[in-house]
Parts: structure tokens; C-alpha cells; sequence
């Protein structure tokens, strides 16, 4: 019996779509299309249409369109049409913005599902800060810097984002209340934490990404295959 495997998944940092965002051409390349879906949920209150915007001016100059899905409330992701569209895709992105919007909207949601699927169908999926967030679990609540529940499309994995920004003692906070079996993903703005079909990770952007287990540094290695 064969092995399966899912599709390339992308774990940025923030500042998504912009200078530093070289792995995004790989990512297009994996997807096999040229065409992005993206998710601006988590920026439903900040302009998601922005979001978009920014991300069809990017992708553009990749060869690429984007089409933005207005998945903003929880009505949205139970639609069956927009559900269809996530599943159908090659290549879904999910923009950055509230990470506990971005959850109470997909978690359990007709779009989840079909996102998870399409994963599984070997379909490209990135999320860029909270977008990151939500696909491990744990999640870093982002009010205090404790764990909460993530949706896990991987699992065991907490990403913090933008962690350039985040002071040292926060960091040392976040790390200690980590649990012991999870692996903490800290990764820089315009940066990427790639997991490839085969289960190797990759680090890829402007930044760098520092993985903790158990309190400890670790390497790329620790994170499940």
C-alpha cells in the first residue's frame, strides 16, 4: 500500500506578499496552476478587500491571478459555493489579520473541510500570520500568549509569528507554557516554514525560524514528517 501524502504547506511569518516573499513562485510552481485562492477572514475587519488587492498585485507579477473569496463571517464558511471553490483549488492562501476570527469563522465549517481536503488532494496551502496560527494545534492565543485550540490541519505544531517583534521575555513566556510534546514554530516576518509533499520542512524568505521543543532550541528535524 502506497503512502499518501498531502500537498506543500506553507507557515509564513507575516508580511505576506511582498519583498522577501521569494518562496511564493515555488509555491505557485508546486500548486501546478496558476491561479491563488485567498481567504482574507482573518482580516474581515481591516479591510479584507485590501488583503486581496494586495495579493492580486503580487501574484501578478508571479504570472499568477488571484481570486479573493469573501469568506468573512460563519454564513460564508458554510456556503456551499464557496466551499466548492476551496475544494476545487490548487493553491489556497489565507491572508493574516485576527487569529481567533480566522478560527470561530472555519473551525468546523463547510470551507474548512473542503480546505482540508483539497490539502489532502495534494492542493498548495499557506497562511500568512494568523493565517499560520490557526493551522497548527495548539494555537498561540494571541491575548496572552497562552495555547488554545487550533484547527490542525498539522498537528502538535504551534507557529508564533512575526517573532523578530516579539520581546524576549513574551518569547521566554510563550516557550515555557509551551507543552512538552508540541513543537513551537517561532518564524520571521516574510518568512517560511515549508513542509514539502515528502514530509521534509525547509526554511525559505527574508528571516529565520526558531524551533523550540520543550523549552530547548531544536532544529527543523523535530518537526513531524
Amino acid at each position: 500500500m502506497s503512502e499518501h501524502h498531502p500537498g506543500t504547506l506553507a507557515l509564513v511569518g507575516g508580511r505576506e506578499w511582498g519583498d522577501g516573499c521569494t518562496f511564493d513562485a515555488d509555491l505557485l510552481a508546486a500548486s501546478g496552476g496558476d491561479e491563488v485562492v485567498v481567504l482574507p477572514t482573518a482580516a474581515a475587519y481591516e479591510h479584507p478587500q485590501r488583503a486581496v488587492e494586495r495579493a492580486t498585485s503580487w501574484f501578478a507579477g508571479l504570472g499568477a491571478r488571484v481570486r479573493g473569496l469573501p469568506v468573512l463571517a460563519r454564513t460564508d464558511a458554510d456556503d456551499d459555493e464557496l466551499a466548492a471553490v476551496v475544494r476545487a483549488a490548487r493553491f489556497v492562501y489565507l491572508a493574516d489579520g485576527s487569529p481567533m476570527h480566522l478560527r470561530s469563522v472555519l473551525k468546523q465549517s463547510k470551507v474548512w473541510h473542503a480546505l482540508d481536503q483539497a490539502w489532502e488532494d495534494g492542493a498548495v496551502v499557506a497562511g500568512s500570520g494568523a493565517g499560520a496560527m490557526v493551522l497548527g494545534d495548539p494555537m498561540i492565543d494571541p491575548r496572552g500568549g497562552a495555547f488554545t485550540i487550533g484547527l490542525g490541519l498539522i498537528e502538535m505544531v504551534a507557529v508564533l509569528p512575526a517573532a523578530s517583534s516579539w520581546s524576549t521575555e513574551r518569547l521566554r513566556r510563550t516557550v515555557s507554557l509551551c507543552p512538552a510534546s508540541v513543537v513551537l514554530a517561532a518564524i520571521d516576518e516574510a518568512t517560511a516554514l515549508v513542509r514539502a509533499p515528502s514530509g521534509v520542512w525547509t526554511v525559505s524568505g527574508l528571516g529565520a525560524v526558531e524551533i523550540h521543543v520543550g523549552g530547548a532550541l531544536a532544529d527543523l528535524s523535530a518537526l513531524p514528517g
